[in-house]
């Protein structure tokens, strides 16, 4: 490894990687990413892939709606010579209560506003959108096509090469174990692989990132909660958006090939690292699946897995410095990294620059957890 860098960024998923690139763009000459296992390995490579501006949060509805158009031009912007696979076919958003329709109603006065172009929907067109879905329940629900879903490991491959071009140094298998302080300045990282000296470091490890930051003496209230999906085997087109039910707190969508991928967690199970996978989430699912899709009760299931969302207190990003550990920054999407990724490393790039930010993300600094300040999202599956 290097000896020395300008900044260390922690975490090689689509943050880390999309920091790194834009911290090299703008002209960090020696910056290394660490990453515990491969590129990809952790929530990135884990998550459902979908990617909305349907928020209940004006900084969420921003950044989303920033990063979908470099989603849109993503495979020219990052000289890729693969394709990520962006595909706009819309987030449907539906819901079985009355308080729920309440949200969605308020959410659309935001969207409006922001000239997100989100239609509130019939049951007609619910229909008409998609002719197998059990309407039976539904009170409400909402649609934006510039929604869709990209392939994680495509974007962050995609992100990786182009800072790997711009002279960033990546190594995998490199955990970090500690970090080495002078009067509460950091002056390197420590991995089980040697030191790097240091000044600045970016922590961007989604649901590790409690840990890392315990490393540093900092208590970060952000909680790993897992969600599981499951892939079935492929079948004939039926299901252009990606579904989003708030009653069943879960998400569907037909993937490239056909197959359909479903996925949630549960709330009021205990936060930690856990990726297990439970038969007892197979049944339930199945009871989800089946409620909203009949169609779909015979198809098998051919792959089963967990990964994790780092949650914060209010389901906003953390993004920013942290006081009384000068050096030290936070790049968390706190449930929505992936979808997020391209403006989030932008965004805290420009902030270890010193530059102004193209979004103000002061309000979401980790201090107002301690201050009271929540903004909550209620928009959150």
């Amino acid at each position: 490894m290097i000896k020395s860098a300008d900044v260390v960024v922690i975490g090689g998923g689509s943050i880390g990687c999309s920091a790194a690139y834009n911290l090299a763009r703008l002209g960090f000459k020696n910056v290394a990413v660490l990453e515990k296992g491969y590129i990809c390995r952790g929530s990135t490579g884990r998550c459902a892939a979908g990617i909305r501006q349907q928020w209940g949060t004006e900084m969420n509805c921003l950044i989303s709606r920033q990063s979908i158009r470099c989603f849109e031009v993503m495979n020219e912007m990052l000289e890729y010579d693969g394709d990520v696979e962006f595909i706009q076919n819309g987030y449907l958003m539906v819901t079985y209560s009355e308080k729920e329709a309440a949200m969605l109603s308020e959410n659309l006065k935001l969207h409006k506003k922001l000239g997100i172009p989100v239609q509130l929907l019939s049951i007609d067109d619910v229909k008409e959108i998609v002719p197998v879905i059990n309407t039976d329940r539904i009170i409400a629900s909402t649609i934006c096509m510039e929604d869709g879903q990209a392939n994680p490991f495509k974007v962050t491959d995609a992100y990786y090469r182009a800072a790997e071009r711009l002279g960033v140094n990546f190594y995998t298998y490199t955990e970090v174990t500690g970090f080495k302080m002078q009067d509460k300045k950091i002056t390197a990282v420590v991995t089980d692989r040697g030191e790097i000296a240091t000044d600045t470091v970016v922590n961007a490890t989604g649901p590790y990132a409690k840990l890392i930051s315990k490393m540093i003496g900092h208590e970060l209230p952000v909680e790993p909660e897992r969600h599981q999906i499951v892939v079935t085997e492929p079948l004939d087109p039926f299901l252009k958006p990606l579904v989003m039910n708030f009653f069943h707190n879960s998400y569907c969508q037909q993937v490239v090939n056909g197959s359909i991928l479903v996925g949630y967690g549960n709330p009021t199970e205990p936060k930690g690292l856990n990726y297990d996978c439970s038969w007892q989430f197979i049944e339930e699912l199945a009871a989800k699946v089946i409620d909203q899709f009949p169609v779909m009760k015979n198809v098998n299931i051919i792959r089963h897995w967990s990964g994790h969302y780092g949650i914060s207190p209010d389901g906003q990003p953390v993004m920013g410095t942290v006081p009384g550990i000068e050096g030290y920054y936070l790049a968390l999407g706190c449930g929505k990294g992936f979808m997020l990724s391209p403006m989030i490393g932008e965004l805290i790039a420009q902030c270890v620059a010193g530059k102004e930010t193209t979004l103000p993300i002061d309000i979401l600094n980790v201090e107002r957890f301690n201050k009271g300040e929540l903004i909550i999202e209620p928009a959150v599956v």
